[in-house]
């Protein structure tokens, strides 16, 4: 019978198992983009230095973790308050594409880069340094928890929060953020202003270190404050009254207040009062002894208590009911304080960006709907900053002409510094920032993808290549004809053929799109054989550009001017010897080269060498004619053996 049961149990638990749906099987991922937001991967944010966070140099500082180090955010963040940094940064992670809110930013920066507006701009500065994080206060009144200090900074954030409206409403109301600022910022900014500076008396708060309000806030708070400052010379009566009913020996007394224990007789200790029985005084009730003097209850300081009672508690607890109260409207119009804290924030992010133009001199880029990006005299907004001179170049891609840039030129000649001022001016331009660039025109383009710089990590578990081909791959499966794609130096991390295969059918990838699903490309490389071997189709789309360079004598110049053609030499003996290496190695470096491109044996110098080869002949002919044939003990079969044959073989090897 249990077989039976067991055997249908088995069956009941294979039924149940049956009932679960299938374990579904992943096949494939899909990228998907947020509509508006122009995608920039993390290899992108990194390769730019659009973010870069460092160590803090200071010993005292490292706890508190990482500074932003020479990046664009690092640059371009001039805000005054911690929310206008913070915005600043969500700006940076989500560049867009939607043009009425970069428009927006652009008239605002437009506004303060005008010389004529500077003073307002140090105006409203001067104002925002006091804008606290209000969603902070206001969680602590919520809970009760408000310091003195918090009281102090909610007062500063509204009362210049209403000096930066009423001076915005003096600017031009035409621009978008200026008026809603004047409309946003409500009167009950005003209002909580006014109710805290007639309600708060900050010196006796900040000496007492708790709430205290400022007289004819409340009468009963009123009357009872003049109690306790009229305590003292009325205390003072009371114990000339007491003294004359103590013991003889007792010299003086007096009448003390303590908050929660309420009023006391204090006299001094005698000398013969030793030992706790000897505190016992007639018609008084000890309590304690503290710095010897005695303290005791009264039959007056009982009748204090119940005619005064606890004034310090009462009062106390009648101003935290007021401070409650305070607190309850305030929280009332919470509203408006965090309507404050978003339209100071964006105020804080364009006069930041504002400041940052007017000192590097950029332009106002002009935002387009069409697929095209022009650039006049473009500069790298990083670079400039470090080089005391900057070679400015210009960039254009237009729907149908020059949309895949190829660009050769020897190593250390600007390629890589090219393709990142490109890609940072477009980005600058998406945030709604000025540009550093003569003229700019600019589509909006819809991601940034690049294969710059390898993420070499043992936790990624890849290899160089497979990065860069990661990395190639989201750029070919990702990218549309509103992309913009910068390449560098791909498919040098395996062999020659296999590199320049990859490459040459990448870009052929691209070329044999219609030219609307063309992205704009910008590749460097130093695969020469790209061109000269004729591996690109014939396309209106590619367009070749090299960076200009000039030898004098054995010197290569740097120009960093770009110029439409193709580069024929790599010139790596020249940059080899500007880099410090020693010149008998450059020159083998040199003959190698020269001899494997023409195909001709290439000699080993690893044995002696020439000098090296002719003395030792020499020493071998001196020693064969040092050699005396007559002797009859001469070995010449050894001499051959042992040193004329040994020499002679390395000849032959060298030769």
């Amino acid at each position: 019978m249990s077989g039976q049961e067991e055997s249908g149990s088995g069956a009941g638990r294979q039924q149940c198992w049956s009932s679960y749906p299938a374990v579904p099987r992943l096949h494939t991922v899909t990228h998907t983009f947020i509509k508006g937001v122009v995608y920039v991967d993390q290899d992108t944010y990194s390769v730019l230095q659009i973010f870069k966070s460092e160590l803090h140099p200071s010993v005292y500082k490292l706890h508190s973790g990482e500074k932003e180090g020479l990046s664009l955010y690092g640059i371009l963040n001039r805000c005054r308050c911690k929310f206008g940094s913070k915005l600043l940064r969500q700006w940076f992670q989500r560049p867009t594409q939607d043009l009425a809110v970069l428009q927006r930013r652009q008239e605002v920066i437009h506004f303060f880069t005008s010389p004529r507006n500077s003073d307002v701009l140090n105006t409203l500065q001067s104002s925002l340094r006091n804008i606290s994080n209000i969603p902070t206060l206001l969680r602590r009144m919520s809970l009760s928890h408000t310091k003195v200090t918090d009281w102090q900074s909610l007062y500063k954030t509204v009362y210049n929060a209403v000096c930066i409206r009423d001076t915005v409403r003096h600017l031009p109301q035409s621009i978008h953020l200026f008026r809603d600022i004047s409309e946003g910022l409500s009167d009950d900014l005003h209002h909580i202003a006014s109710l805290i500076t007639r309600v708060v008396d900050f010196e006796s708060s900040m000496a007492e270190n708790r709430f205290t309000i400022k007289p004819n806030v409340d009468p009963a708070i009123d009357e009872k404050k003049r109690r306790m400052m009229g305590l003292s010379d009325f205390l003072t009566d009371v114990a000339r009254r007491e003294l004359e009913h103590l013991d003889a020996r007792i010299p003086s007394c007096c009448v003390i207040y303590i908050p929660l224990i309420g009023f006391l007789l204090s006299v001094p200790r005698l000398p013969s009062m030793v030992e706790k029985e000897d505190f016992v005084i007639e018609g008084l009730d000890f309590m304690f002894l503290s710095e010897d003097r005695l303290h005791y209850r009264s039959q007056r300081t009982k009748e204090l208590d119940d005619l005064l009672g606890d004034l310090h508690c009462d009062i106390r607890d009648m101003e935290m009911a007021v401070m409650t109260e305070l607190q309850s409207t305030i929280l009332e119009r919470s509203a408006s304080l965090y309507k404050v804290l978003d339209l100071t924030a964006e105020l804080d992010c364009l006069m930041a960006m504002s400041s940052a133009s007017q000192e590097y001199g950029y332009t106002s880029p002009k935002l387009v709907g069409h697929r095209k990006i022009t650039v006049t005299q473009g500069r790298h907004p990083l670079l400039e900053l470090c080089s005391p001179v900057f070679v400015a170049n210009s960039f254009q891609s237009s729907e149908s002409q020059g949309r895949v840039k190829v660009i050769t030129g020897p190593n250390s000649s600007g390629k890589s510094i090219y393709l990142k001022q490109v890609g940072l001016i477009v980005f600058m331009a998406l945030i709604g920032s000025n540009v550093p660039a003569k003229e700019a025109e600019i589509g909006l383009v819809d991601g940034i993808f690049t294969r710059m710089q390898s993420r070499e990590s043992v936790s990624v578990g890849l290899s160089t290549f497979m990065i860069d081909l990661n990395q190639m791959a989201q750029a070919l499966n990702s990218s549309t004809g509103n992309s913009l794609v910068l390449i560098d130096e791909f498919g040098k991390g395996t062999n020659t053929v296999d590199g320049l295969s990859l490459l040459a059918a990448s870009i052929s990838h691209w070329l044999r799109k219609p030219p609307v699903d063309v992205p704009h490309v910008l590749l460097a490389t130093n695969f020469h054989s790209l061109l000269q071997l004729g591996l690109l189709p014939s396309s209106g789309l590619l367009s070749l550009l090299t960076l200009e360079t000039a030898v004098d004598g054995d010197e290569l110049v740097f120009l960093y001017q770009l110029k439409e053609g193709i580069c024929q030499s790599s010139y790596a003996a020249n940059i080899a010897t500007l880099a410090g290496l020693p010149n008998s190695l450059v020159q083998r470096g040199v003959e190698v080269s020269e001899l494997y491109r023409t195909g001709r044996l290439i000699k080993r110098i690893d044995k002696a060498s020439s000098d090296e080869q002719a003395n030792r002949c020499r020493s071998v002919v001196d020693s064969f004619l040092r050699l005396d044939l007559e002797d009859q003990d001469l070995d010449l079969q050894h001499f051959m053996k042992e040193e004329l044959l040994p020499s002679a073989g390395e000849l032959l090897n060298h030769s």
